[in-house]
C-alpha cells in the first residue's frame, strides 16, 4: 500500500512537470492574475457607478465589467479581417483607431485609450492579444467564428454608447 502512495505521488510530480514543460514548449501561456492583493477579485459595491475613466484598481479584476466611453470622433473603433497565410493557418489583421495597445501595463490601472484585444475562437478565448496582427496556426474544423474584444489595461470589456466594442468573423470550414 505503502508503495502504491509513493509510486502515485511520483507520477503526480512527474507527470506534472512534463505537461508544464509540453505546454511551455509549445508557446501555452498562463494567463493569471495577482492573487496576492486581497482586493483583487471583490466585487466593490460602487463598481456599477464608477465612470469611464475611474481606474478602480483593477475594477475587481470583474471581466464582465465595461468601460463605455461616449460614440464620436474620438470613440475608439475596432475592425477584425482573417485570411490564409500562405505558409499556413491564417492571419487575424485587428485594425482599431483611437485606441493604444499597451503591454507594458497590462493588469495596471486603467488609461482612457489603451488596453489589449482578448481573441476567442467558437466562443473560447485562446488569447490576450498586444497587437494589430495575430496568426493563428490552426482553426477547428468546419465553419469557425472568431472574435475579438477590445479591452482596458485593468481587463474590463471596453464599449461605445453601453455596447461592447467586439468584431466577428467567420472562416467558412477548411
Amino acid at each position: 500500500m505503502e508503495r502504491s502512495l509513493a509510486l502515485f505521488v511520483i507520477g503526480l510530480i512527474f507527470g506534472g512537470g512534463i505537461g508544464f514543460v509540453a505546454a511551455a514548449s509549445n508557446g501555452i501561456t498562463l494567463d493569471g492574475h495577482d492573487h496576492s492583493d486581497p482586493n483583487a477579485h471583490q466585487l466593490h459595491a460602487a463598481s456599477n457607478q464608477r465612470d469611464s475613466d475611474h481606474s478602480g484598481h483593477h475594477a475587481g479584476h470583474n471581466h464582465d465589467e465595461m468601460v463605455s466611453v461616449p460614440s464620436g470622433p474620438e470613440a475608439p473603433t475596432l475592425e477584425i479581417s482573417v485570411s490564409p497565410d500562405p505558409a499556413s493557418g491564417f492571419n487575424l489583421h485587428i485594425k482599431t483607431e483611437n485606441f493604444t495597445f499597451a503591454p507594458e501595463r497590462a493588469s495596471l490601472d486603467h488609461v482612457p485609450g489603451e488596453g489589449h484585444a482578448h481573441v476567442y475562437v467558437n466562443g473560447a478565448k485562446v488569447t490576450r492579444h498586444y497587437s494589430s496582427w495575430l496568426h493563428l496556426p490552426t482553426l477547428p474544423e468546419g465553419d469557425t467564428t472568431i472574435e475579438v474584444t477590445l479591452n482596458t489595461n485593468d481587463h474590463r470589456m471596453l464599449g461605445v454608447d453601453n455596447k461592447p466594442l467586439k468584431a466577428t468573423a467567420i472562416v467558412p470550414g477548411n
